[in-house]
């Protein structure tokens, strides 16, 4: 995957990152400013099968399709979403990542039954991800973010 800018050598705490851990590091810092700028395609590579298990099973998305519709569903509201990495590591084949998740409510967000209209108001909450890898690869295949489901709403004063 092409290097989007951000810097790969590093060491965390006291454990030298191997080659695999860093191109895994750089797939996941590359998956997340794809995300930022909608390109789907990119995301999609960084992939071995494209799966999201948001909260450990709240929502699963499953294949390409799946994921597009997240994708759709999840931007709509908020098009111009974003994050900004505070800490990342890997650990065997996982790679762990701490981040604010950002963004402005610009259009149409459905909370069950209930539609809401766009407020402009702007969020920034903090979330962890983990991002699993097939072993011995660098694609990704399952992205698991970690959100507490109320934590948008608050921040837009919507609940």
């Amino acid at each position: 995957m092409t290097n989007l800018g951000y810097s790969s050598n590093f060491k965390t705490g006291n454990h030298s990152v191997n080659d695999l851990e860093q191109r895994r590091i750089q797939v996941v810092r590359d998956h997340m400013y794809l995300e930022t700028v909608h390109d789907w395609d990119g995301v999609l590579a960084t992939f071995e099968h494209p799966h999201y298990d948001i909260n450990d099973g709240g929502a699963v998305f499953d294949g390409e399709e799946a994921v597009r519709r997240y994708f759709k569903n999840s931007r709509t509201p908020f098009p111009d979403q974003g994050n900004e990495i505070i800490a990342i590591a890997a650990a065997g084949d996982t790679v762990l990542v701490e981040f604010w998740l950002t963004g402005t409510h610009l259009g149409t967000l459905k909370r069950g039954v209930r539609t809401i209209a766009p407020t402009g108001k702007t969020f920034r909450v903090r979330m962890a991800a983990t991002f699993e890898f097939k072993p011995g690869s660098d694609k990704i295949v399952c992205e698991r973010p970690y959100i507490d489901p109320g934590a948008v709403d608050r921040a837009l004063g919507i609940v």
